[in-house]
C-alpha cells in the first residue's frame, strides 16, 4: 500500500517520502491520519523547533542558511520549512527560498520544503505543525521555520516554534516601531544582522530597550545578539544563544507549556480548515438577498444544523 510505502520513507529518511507525506497532508488526503499517528513521538518530543522571523530585507534566508550550515557541522540531521507569500492564483508558494540553499541540496540530512501562507495573516498554513512533526519523526534533530515577516500579524510562528527569533537590520525605521507591540515584545531572540552597517550599534540598543519594555519585570528578557550573515559573523554566539534557551526552557517547562498550548490552537486551525468547504457550500446554496449584514447572516449560518 501506497502509506506503508511513505512510512518506510520516513523511517529510511528518504527525502522524497518526506515530501510527499507533507504534501498528504497539505491535500487533507485520507492517508495523511494514518501517517502522522504512525510517527515515533520521542523523536518529535525530543527536537528542537526554532522559528526565524523578521521583516523583508533583514537577510532571514541568509542567516538561516548560516544556522543550517552550522548545525550540520555538529553532524546533526536538520529540516527546515520556508513559509513563502502564496500566489493569488494558485495558492502555491511563490518566492522559493530552497533556490537560496541549493548548495544543501546532495545532503541527505538537510530536508527543505516550501510552504505557502495561503493567505492566513499569521503566515502559516494550517498543515504547518504537522510538517513539523513529519520532520522531527523522520530524524531531524532540528526543525527551522522561516517565515515572511510582515509586523505584528506574524504572530502564529511564536505558537508553532520552541524558540523564536526575530531578526532586524539597520534602516528599517518605522517597522521597528510598528512590531514593538507584537513580535519584539513575546520574541526568545532578537537578532541584529548585517551589524557590519551604518546604525547597527543604535539598533541593538534599542531592541535592548524594547526588549526590557516588553518583558517589564521578567529576568528572561529577549538576548540581543548581533550577526553579519552575509559573512558568517556572530553565527557561533546566535547558536549558543539558541542552545541557551532550549535549555532554560526545557528545565523550566516552559517549552512543555508552549507545546500544549500549540496543540490545541492546532486543533482549531484544522476544525476551521475543515469546515470553511461546508460554510461556504452553505452560503452559495442558501436563497437570500445579498444585503443587509454579514455578520448575522453568518450568526444565522451557524445557528442551523
Amino acid at each position: 500500500m501506497m502509506s506503508e510505502h511513505i512510512l518506510k520513507g520516513l523511517r529510511d529518511r528518504d527525502p522524497r517520502g518526506i515530501a510527499r507525506a507533507i504534501s498528504l497532508v497539505e491535500e487533507n488526503d485520507p492517508l495523511a491520519d494514518e501517517i502522522l499517528a504512525s510517527l515515533d513521538d520521542s523523536l518529535v518530543d525530543q527536537a528542537m523547533v526554532l522559528g526565524i522571523t523578521g521583516p523583508p530585507g533583514a537577510g532571514k534566508s541568509t542567516l538561516t542558511d548560516r544556522i543550517l550550515s552550522n548545525y550540520r557541522s555538529q553532524d546533526k540531521r536538520v529540516g527546515v520549512i520556508a513559509i513563502d507569500p502564496s500566489s493569488p492564483i494558485s495558492g502555491g508558494a511563490i518566492l522559493g527560498d530552497r533556490i537560496r540553499m541549493m548548495r544543501h541540496a546532495l545532503d541527505q540530512d538537510v530536508v527543505v520544503r516550501s510552504m505557502a501562507t495561503r493567505g492566513r495573516l499569521g503566515g502559516l498554513c494550517a498543515a504547518a505543525g504537522a510538517a513539523v512533526r513529519i520532520l522531527a519523526g523522520s530524524g531531524c534533530s532540528v526543525v527551522i521555520i522561516e517565515t515572511v515577516g510582515v509586523g505584528q500579524s506574524e504572530m502564529d510562528i511564536i505558537r508553532l516554534a520552541d524558540i523564536t527569533a526575530l531578526v532586524l537590520a539597520p534602516g528599517m525605521g518605522d517597522d521597528i516601531q510598528a512590531m514593538k507591540a507584537g513580535l519584539l515584545e513575546v520574541a526568545d531572540l532578537l537578532v541584529v544582522n548585517k551589524a557590519d552597517c551604518a546604525g547597527a550599534d543604535t539598533l541593538a540598543m534599542d531592541m535592548e530597550s524594547m526588549a526590557r519594555e516588553g518583558r517589564g519585570k521578567d529576568n528572561n528578557k529577549a538576548k540581543v545578539c548581533m550577526t553579519v550573515a552575509s559573512e558568517g559573523k556572530g553565527i557561533d554566539d546566535l547558536l549558543a544563544a539558541i542552545e541557551t534557551v532550549d535549555a532554560s526552557h526545557r528545565e523550566s517547562g516552559e517549552r512543555r507549556m508552549r507545546r500544549d498550548k500549540a496543540y490545541d490552537l492546532e486543533v482549531l486551525d484544522w476544525a476551521l480548515e475543515m469546515t470553511k468547504p461546508l460554510i461556504i457550500e452553505k452560503i452559495e446554496k442558501s436563497d437570500h438577498d445579498r444585503k443587509g449584514d454579514p455578520r448575522l447572516r453568518a450568526a444565522k449560518l451557524l445557528e442551523q444544523e
